[in-house]
């Protein structure tokens, strides 16, 4: 019989280890957990879903003590100084989106008002959720891959997690490529974006139809938009309305650079194009970077961050010290910050809220599961979460004081409002800054830092993501651990191929459709089946249990009330308002063609196929009992490896 067969097996290897199958005695020495689990999958399983072995040995506060310098899981590695991790996993959680989406959402939904919805969604939403899959990770010491041996049936979760984590790398690597593009081309008397003298402007350049008022003096208004001085152009009084007249749209420098040159950009997807040469090498190099900084897996990285998670926060410190005294940049501020209490009863406003919370928090992608698998045993990961949490929305807050400055001040330089100039996204990065620093004394040196801190910042959350695949491969087939510098040199180099087509006129599409799909609504699903799991089917009890076994200290009942309720509710909600506002993807004044939309759904789904697809394969080589849903039932108990990595700690 199966099942007593594999009993046989485990007693006989428990013997082998300890002597005995009742009582394990652990030495001082260091041991793991060298169980095969190709052979012993399943076994008899202890009430609270650990082995059925009992320590004999009680841990005391000096057990719990931190040793560094000396991995404490020797097989798998661990972080060598407590700030390696905590560096990595806020570099992590704080981004691009930090920078150039969550501002923006602040403007336009109420300005400072909007800070209590997010606050509360950061304290509702996440915090629990980034701390249910911190602690998670470090429990087990297993990345996405392999942490689900508590519940086998949802293994399906932690692929789609490396699923997403694997397509977001590859844009994301394209939008640290355009920041090496404009990083060296910063290095310049004069910025190529400045005027609209060059060859590749058009008639529609900002400059070639500058605004004016048009007063009675300077000349005469014209129904189409446009100020006349008898036969002499002399601007334009109304952009709206000579848009609507002639069909022609008044394009910034920057712009026109950013679509012509840096992209080559097309008229859409359909007409894709040939990579260009110059954007494959930058996207060469930004895979370059990513293998040496990964080069020796979290040992390298561990430093690397040093540089990249702290950086960021120095150049934003001097943009904020250099923007907030620059004329108009008051303006830009007042748009940001002053509140409109009024939006507050806009459930739009909530969901907004939530949706950055969910997203600039990184959940439910693996990168948290993974970093945090790297840990010792015994490691405060309720502290860390919080600190990272806090980082996360201060960050968040002061980048919109140092962004709206300088939108202020270029709004002023331009004769228009704030709002015709806040925008979000790659058109903040690549088309509005460039525009705002190209008016300050030694705008190349502004333009560099800006784009280098770009760079730095994106960094930090691409080495995550390229981690969470690296280590998902190497726990699924730990032959390959002695090997890790080769696996990554192959990850990149598929990646960097599989790319290529980012790099051509149409790629910039591409990245959209990748945006708006493998981002958007699957982490909500994956972060979804994640927190159902953990809660309901391995048991919010169980799981305190285990965080406090690793702190040492007993835990508060309100994680146990966002875990089971509020967090879930909040996770529903979320998903339906974004299938209610569900619109076809638009880049700029572009609407994509249903195809394209289509592309993104196929990619979207079969991300999330992977659930029920990896749930009928586990159900099916369940071999112990006959009838479905009792294969369900085993499939839904943890196996005998779930638990500590160190049997020590078991």
């Amino acid at each position: 019989m199966p099942g007593l067969q594999r009993k046989e097996k485990w007693e006989s290897s428990m013997s082998d280890i300890t002597g005995d199958t009742a009582s394990v005695s652990i030495p001082p020495d260091l041991l793991t957990n060298n169980i095969d689990p190709g052979v012993y999958r399943k076994g008899p399983r202890a009430s609270n879903g650990a082995s059925q072995v009992t320590i004999a040995t009680e841990e005391t506060e000096d057990s719990r003590k931190q040793f560094f310098g000396k991995d404490e899981n020797e097989e798998r590695g661990n972080w060598t100084g407590r700030f390696d991790f905590l560096l990595s996993l806020l570099g992590y959680a704080v981004g691009l989106g930090n920078v150039w989406r969550f501002p923006y959402l602040c403007y336009r939904n109420g300005g400072g008002a909007f800070l209590i919805p997010f606050v509360l969604m950061m304290i509702l939403v996440g915090v629990p959720l980034f701390f249910m899959e911190a602690a998670l990770g470090q429990f087990c010491s297993s990345g996405p891959m392999t942490c689900w041996r508590f519940a086998p049936l949802f293994k399906g979760v932690g692929i789609a997690m490396v699923a997403v984590s694997a397509l977001t790398s590859l844009y994301y690597n394209m939008i640290l490529a355009w920041s090496y593009y404009y990083f060296f081309a910063s290095f310049t008397s004069d910025l190529p974006w400045v005027s609209c003298d060059n060859s590749w402007n058009t008639r529609d350049c900002s400059t070639m139809l500058p605004l004016t008022d048009c007063a009675d003096s300077v000349g005469q208004k014209y129904d189409n938009g446009t100020c006349l001085n008898g036969d002499t152009f002399v601007g334009l009084w109304d952009v709206k309305k000579f848009t609507s007249a002639t069909g022609r749209k008044r394009k910034l420098a920057s712009e026109e650079y950013w679509e012509k040159i840096a992209l080559d950009q097309s008229s859409g997807i359909e007409d894709f194009g040939q990579p260009k040469w110059d954007l494959v090498l930058c996207l060469m190099l930004a895979w370059i970077v990513c293998f040496l900084c990964l080069i020796k897996g979290i040992k390298s990285t561990g430093k690397v961050v040093y540089f990249t998670a702290v950086f960021p926060y120095v150049v934003l410190l001097i943009l904020f010290f250099n923007g907030i005294f620059l004329s108009n940049a008051g303006e830009g501020i007042y748009f940001y910050i002053v509140p409109d209490f009024s939006r507050l009863l806009d459930a739009g406003v909530w969901k907004d809220a939530a949706v950055q919370i969910f997203f600039s928090m990184s959940i439910a992608g693996g990168g948290l599961v993974t970093l945090s698998s790297y840990n010792r045993f015994h490691n405060n990961i309720l502290l860390d979460s919080i600190i990272v949490s806090i980082g996360d929305t201060v960050t968040c807050i002061f980048a919109g004081f140092v962004i709206f400055s300088y939108l202020g001040h270029m709004a002023g330089e331009l004769n228009v409002k704030v709002e015709d100039v806040a925008q979000s996204g790659a058109g903040l990065a690549f088309v509005v800054y460039p525009t705002a620093v190209a008016s300050l004394p030694a705008s190349p040196f502004w333009s560099a830092l800006f784009f280098f801190m770009l760079i730095t910042l994106g960094l930090d959350s691409q080495f995550a993501m390229l981690e969470t695949v690296l280590t998902g491969v190497m726990d699924q087939y730990p032959t390959l651990r002695p090997h890790k510098t080769l696996v990554i040199l192959a990850i990149s180099i598929v990646f960097f191929i599989i790319g290529l087509p980012l790099c051509a006129p149409g790629g910039v599409y591409l990245v959209q459709i990748l945006d708006n799909y493998v981002g958007g609504w699957t982490l909500l699903i994956i972060g979804f089946a994640e927190v159902t799991c953990i809660t309901y089917v391995y048991g919010v009890n169980r799981f305190i249990r285990d965080i406090e076994i690793m702190l040492g200290k007993k835990m508060i009942i309100w994680w146990k009330i966002c875990w089971m309720v509020i967090s879930p509710i909040a996770i529903l909600l979320i998903f339906i308002a974004t299938f209610v506002e569900y619109e076809a993807s638009t880049y700029g004044d572009y609407t994509f063609p249903a195809w394209a939309d289509a592309l993104g759904w196929i990619m979207a789904v079969a991300i999330i196929l992977a659930i029920p697809i990896t749930m009928l394969y586990q159900v099916n080589k369940e071999d112990e009992v006959t009838s479905f849903w009792g294969k369900i039932k085993l499939q839904c108990i943890p196996s005998r490896e779930w638990g500590p990595a160190l049997v020590r700690h078991r």
